[in-house]
């Protein structure tokens, strides 16, 4: 069913634990809402479970079409889990065992220099997940308000220099345009911060995680589990509060984090979060 499982794309986190967490049982449907590289999906596969596979991403899509073998038991969508329930009905999905949304960024987005994710490479400001949206990292930076700047890093990165840093901006484009991560970067004291911001605010993320969640509940069965993989406090207050406390209970009074080996082995986990969740 997979041609390669020695995914270079994106390295899953918290394998083992979130598939535990699944329940996947044969011929059960389940929904990967962020398929990315297909690291949880192959696992879903493999324990019998029947797939639908989003990403908002084409790369992650296309990636996934060359490493799996397409069949009866796995479909393949693009777009937004936003909107999770209508592309599951549309594929056939109306009421599904469980649900994984692994959020955030994926490695093969930050480690492709083109896509603008990460100030390590000077490269265009861009960031969007979905290269069709209009709006990029470039626009928001460029063309926002000095006020408008400062909102979205104090909100979205809690950086207690979001105003001075929003005031450097708009006096730095003023001189000359801000059109690279590098550019961008260089007068940032904590660039990681600010440009997790400028992301989150470019994909809509928090809004679209508040309305993948809410589809999730109501199209899971009775008794199936939603897992959800966070990796930013933002992201783990919204999962913690803000699900459905009507149709899901949480299985996880604390988050599961990984352990020393899988950091060791892959460092971009050391901030990941999984909670479990099921319907009432």
């Amino acid at each position: 069913m997979i041609r390669n499982s020695k995914s270079s794309y994106h390295i899953p986190v918290l394998l083992k634990e979130a598939i535990d967490g699944l329940k996947v049982k044969p011929n059960g449907k389940y929904i990967d809402a962020t398929i990315g590289g297909g690291g949880h999906a192959f696992e879903i596969l493999k324990r019998g479970g029947v797939l639908l596979g989003i990403d908002i991403d084409q790369d992650a899509i296309d990636y996934v079409k060359e490493k799996l073998e397409i069949n009866k038991d796995i479909f393949l969508e693009r777009g937004n889990f936003r909107n999770l329930k209508s592309i599951a009905r549309k594929c056939g999905f109306d009421k599904v065992d469980g649900i994984l949304f692994d959020l955030g960024v994926s490695s093969h987005q930050l480690d492709t220099a083109k896509r603008g994710f990460s100030f390590r490479s000077d490269a265009p400001l861009d960031m969007r997940m979905d290269k069709e949206s209009n709006l990029t990292a470039q626009y928001i930076v460029n063309k926002y308000s000095k006020e408008a700047l400062y909102e979205i890093f104090s909100k979205y990165s809690e950086e207690l220099d979001s105003r001075a840093i929003a005031s450097a901006i708009v006096r730095a484009r003023a001189l000359k345009p801000i059109k690279t991560t590098g550019e961008l970067a260089k007068f940032l004291p904590r660039p990681t911060l600010v440009f997790q911001a400028l992301r989150i605010a470019v994909n809509e993320e928090l809004d679209n995680l508040i309305e993948g969640l809410h589809s999730g509940a109501d199209i899971l069965k009775k008794g199936g589990r939603m897992v959800v993989i966070s990796f930013h406090s933002l992201e783990d207050r919204i999962v913690k509060l803000r699900f459905d406390k009507n149709k899901l209970k949480m299985i996880t009074k604390k988050p599961i984090i990984p352990n020393y080996e899988e950091i060791k082995v892959n460092p971009r986990s050391r901030s990941a979060k999984l909670r479990i969740f099921e319907k009432i």
